[in-house]
């Protein structure tokens, strides 16, 4: 008896993307349309992954170039511009074989992706450190060097020292290890990407928290930044605690 089609379907959905090439062999030579729009639909699949392991091998291009030395680091900061909250700094140690996939500017990943990537990198990392500055902080150093604090905070937390840094784009004050400084290095570098997504979901969890303590200026959906909910309630109920005064002089 012929298996009937939604049977097959019902079988590639619940594989894992490894066996698709077991599925595609099984079923390439039924002729009925729907059984080869399956097959087609997990050769796509099996495309696009081989696509994102080709990308992904291109990120690991300073990793490569650098891991003779030792340990190699990403560091990035992401609260630069917003007008309340912390800035906060991620730095991450991948192993060489890291097999994570997706990784990238967390700018550019939806923050559900970002979730999901956190935790594996958490998990699959060799080392984290977040180095984080308060506001009061920021107002007192300039976020220029509060930024360059929380990089060198990150740095103190990782449980094994690097021997090389992979920085976005600076180079961080006071700090004896070998730096590379790399343009949109979130975006060039798997280990800055990785430092990028562990400093945004950190942040953002706090600001998610900011806004159960101090409600009413949309923290959890504006993380800090100057929508314009956020400086019509900065205008109508005044600043908090977290908020950078040396940055709100234009609207209170």
């Amino acid at each position: 008896m012929e298996e009937k089609i939604g049977a097959i379907k019902a079988k590639l959905e619940s594989l894992q993307v490894e066996e698709y090439n077991r599925f595609i062999a099984e079923y390439r030579e039924d002729a009925r349309q729907g059984v080869q729009k399956l097959v087609e639909k997990a050769k796509k699949t099996l495309d696009k992954l081989d696509q994102e392991k080709r990308r992904i091998e291109k990120l690991k291009v300073y990793e490569k170039e650098y891991e003779s030395l030792g340990y190699v680091c990403g560091i990035d900061e992401v609260g630069r511009g917003p007008l309340a909250g912390p800035v906060v700094a991620g730095a991450v140690i991948l192993p060489k074989d890291c097999d994570i996939l997706y990784i990238n500017d967390s700018k550019q990943l939806s923050e559900k992706k970002r979730e999901e990537l956190y935790d594996i990198i958490m998990e699959k990392a060799v080392a984290v450190g977040i180095g984080m500055v308060s506001p009061a902080r920021i107002d007192e150093i300039n976020i220029l060097n509060a930024t360059y604090e929380a990089m060198r905070e990150a740095i103190s937390k990782l449980k094994v020292q690097p021997q090389v840094l992979l920085n976005d784009a600076v180079i961080i004050p006071k700090v004896d290890i070998k730096q590379v400084p790399i343009i949109k290095g979130d975006a060039k570098s798997i280990s800055i990407g990785a430092a990028s997504i562990v400093a945004k979901v950190t942040r953002d969890r706090l600001m998610v928290e900011y806004e159960n303590i101090l409600p009413g200026y949309g923290f959890a959906s504006n993380k800090g930044y100057g929508s314009k909910e956020h400086i019509e309630a900065l205008q109508k109920l005044g600043p908090t605690p977290i908020h950078r005064r040396s940055f709100i002089k234009n609207f209170v």
